[in-house]
């Protein structure tokens, strides 16, 4: 699965065991720009370095697994996690200043400052 955001906060690398390490990623998804989610990646052991190239407000790509895992407490409750593996990142280009819109770039300067009544607009 793959999914386009901003890169909100990295964590620290976590050494949860001595065995096991792994490190967050938060990033910001906005398919709808009034509700923007929040989304919480992990990489694990070897690839928490994934994330060490990744500067806060970058404009990313995760490419990541959807994992899921069964808890069952004491009591005998049964409680069910899902976790986002990220096992790959890469930064998108930033388009807005990279290609500015054809034709606009090469259009003069129009002077509005004059006061002039001048105009011949139809209404």
């Amino acid at each position: 699965m793959e999914i386009r955001g901003k890169v909100h906060e990295i964590g620290a690398t976590q050494q949860v065991t001595e065995s096991f390490k792994k490190r967050d990623l938060i990033v910001a998804y906005a398919e709808n720009p009034q509700f923007v989610e929040y989304i919480r990646f992990e990489s694990t052991q070897d690839r928490v370095n994934i994330f060490d190239n990744l500067a806060v407000g970058d404009e990313i790509e995760v490419s990541f697994n959807l994992r899921g895992r069964p808890w069952t407490n004491k009591d005998g409750v049964t409680t069910y996690f899902n976790s986002l593996v990220a096992w790959r990142v890469t930064k998108l280009a930033n388009t807005a200043q990279a290609a500015p819109a054809p034709g606009y770039a090469d259009m003069p300067p129009v002077d509005i400052s004059s006061g002039a009544d001048d105009d011949d607009l139809p209404f």
